[in-house]
């Protein structure tokens, strides 16, 4: 498959900045362009009181920073987008003409998920497009203890 766009969800978590790199470095080796995308909702409980020109102008800060932040790689075209609505629909719309959509996991708990739904289930049951979901690395797991190593002459 000829990969000539890429979305991307750009929220400016550590998920979203790991989904940005990959799709930068998908985009430096196939020679796609890249659309970073981030949404605004109003609606949001997160989002605070405030007027929308405001959240809209955060928004922008956010994902200018975000872009910003990554290497430059070579020959990568690079458009920023803020868009107003719901995240699962702005990226879904935004997939339209894409042939790649990726988005960064949270890592939220169950109990997280069940309340608030999934911004990425909602666009790998509805994109248009294959979905990448890159997950963000969870906390080290405790080395598990030596098995000795089995010597000559052991019983079986």
């Amino acid at each position: 498959m000829a990969v000539r766009q890429i979305v991307v969800g750009v929220d400016g978590s550590q998920g979203g900045r790991r989904a940005l790199a990959w799709a930068l470095e998908q985009a430096a080796a196939s020679g796609a362009a890249v659309q970073a995308v981030l949404s605004w909702w109003w609606g949001d409980p997160s989002t605070p009181l405030a007027d929308a020109r405001a959240c809209q102008e955060s928004a922008q800060l956010t994902l200018d920073r975000e872009v910003r932040a990554q290497p430059v790689r070579h020959g990568v075209s690079v458009a920023a987008e803020v868009v107003e609505g719901r995240p699962a629909d702005v990226l879904v719309a935004a997939a339209r003409t894409a042939d790649l959509l990726v988005l960064g996991s949270h890592g939220h708990s169950r109990v997280h998920h069940t309340i608030l739904g999934s911004v990425s289930e909602a666009c790998i049951a509805n994109a248009p497009c294959p979905v990448v979901v890159i997950p963000v690395p969870g906390p080290p797991r405790p080395a598990a203890d030596a098995v000795p190593a089995a010597t000559e002459g052991a019983s079986r």
